[in-house]
């Protein structure tokens, strides 16, 4: 396998950094409200976003902005993107990256509608009508709901309506998932623990702690506004995809 960076790769590691720089100096941010993905029945939802949030790194405010977030995920991509590439050539690589992306997306916003819609479910039974719900959401006077649900419903209704999404962390767990297939045997180490582990077993044990903190809402070793059932989907998009692939191709790649 050669060494360097393979061309998909590169030009998504530019699109990434160019969309970070635009974040930080364009407006307050403006960029990150026209780019990051917004929960549907936000106002400030806009379909284009299911594409633009997967470049997106940081938070939504020049303050909030993590480098860190850019970087990890920058590093992945070149690590591990560069070897799937090299198997799959640069039509496939891409195709298979967005497509996690949006599986990543898909599974994320599915389980917001989950909390959201337990919320709802609970308000629309007290006898407020729908109309008045939303207009108190996008009005952002929510703390009045508070009192009614009490905090732990609230927190979950409210959360899931206010939240944004950014990152290629989703994609790149798909990416990851193809990597551990195609070279299971591969040792990996995470920077804290500095012990060579199998690919075929590092890699499930990652998706695995992602979900369980997605279900529990409890970070192991993660900031706690990362959107972990993003991981999961990116992660179950990227095996769907390799299994039938490796069924239809399956003497196209080297299957290890």
């Amino acid at each position: 396998m050669r060494q360097g960076i393979t061309d998909v790769v590169k030009h998504l590691l530019i699109i990434n950094v160019v969309m970070f720089i635009g974040t930080l100096f364009i407006g307050n941010g403006s960029f990150y409200q026209w780019f990051a993905l917004y929960f549907p029945k936000s106002e400030m939802f806009q379909p284009w976003q299911v594409l633009t949030h997967m470049f997106m790194h940081g938070g939504g405010f020049v303050e909030k902005l993590s480098i860190t977030h850019l970087l990890f995920n920058m590093f992945a991509l070149w690590m591990f993107g560069t070897a799937v590439e090299q198997i799959f050539g640069w039509k496939k690589f891409l195709t298979f990256y967005l497509l996690s992306g949006f599986g990543a997306a898909i599974i994320q916003v599915a389980f917001l509608y989950f909390q959201f819609n337990t919320g709802l479910g609970m308000l629309l039974e007290k006898g407020y009508p729908l109309s008045d719900i939303m207009a108190v959401l996008n009005n952002g006077n929510y703390q009045q709901l508070k009192p009614i649900m009490g905090v732990d419903s609230y927190n979950s209704f409210v959360g899931a309506f206010n939240s944004t999404m950014v990152g290629a962390s989703g994609a790149i767990m798909g990416v990851l998932v193809a990597f551990g297939m195609l070279f299971p045997e591969s040792k990996l180490m995470l920077i804290f623990l500095p012990i060579p582990i199998k690919a075929k077993y590092f890699i499930p044990a990652i998706i695995a702690l992602d979900l369980f903190s997605g279900i529990t809402g409890q970070s192991i070793f993660s900031p706690s506004n990362t959107a972990y059932m993003a991981h999961v989907g990116g992660a179950f998009t990227g095996f769907l995809l390799m299994y039938f692939w490796k069924k239809n191709e399956k003497d196209k790649y080297r299957w290890n």
